[in-house]
């Protein structure tokens, strides 16, 4: 546990919330170079949803215990993995795999008898942790 790296997710509320969150949900966090309010910036994308909050970066936002995404910037290329961890009732702390990167495969079946007009499908949702 000594050199594992654990991030506090913040600004959900200007996506979707943090309902979305899940005890091991798996989330791709990637840097954000051109954002004009931290050259730090790194997002939290899920997968189907996007962008979904961003890795504190504040004093006032990072929880204890945690780094912040200035402290990990260097850590990882340009995206890699995090694990949802723990939830509170206001913030989400996140296990980050600087060595993994997510692929995310969605099979959508139709049925044959179905039409345009009343379609069902049938998906599935795949994850896959790569090592780099």
């Amino acid at each position: 546990m000594k050199d594992e790296l654990f991030i506090t997710i913040t600004g959900c509320q200007f996506y979707y919330g943090m309902d979305v969150f899940k005890i091991d949900t798996l989330c791709t966090l990637k840097k954000e170079p051109d954002n004009i309010h931290d050259r730090e910036a790194i997002e939290v994308i899920l997968p189907l949803l996007g962008k979904c909050g961003y890795v504190a970066n504040s004093t006032y936002t990072v929880v204890t215990g945690t780094y912040s995404a200035g402290r990990i910037y260097d850590k990882f290329s340009d995206e890699c993995v995090a694990k949802v961890m723990f939830i509170t009732n206001s913030k989400i702390i996140a296990h980050v795999m600087p060595n993994m990167k997510m692929k995310v495969k969605v099979n959508v079946e139709m049925a044959e008898n179905d039409n345009l007009k009343d379609s069902s499908y049938n998906m599935q949702f795949f994850t896959e942790r790569k090592n780099l």
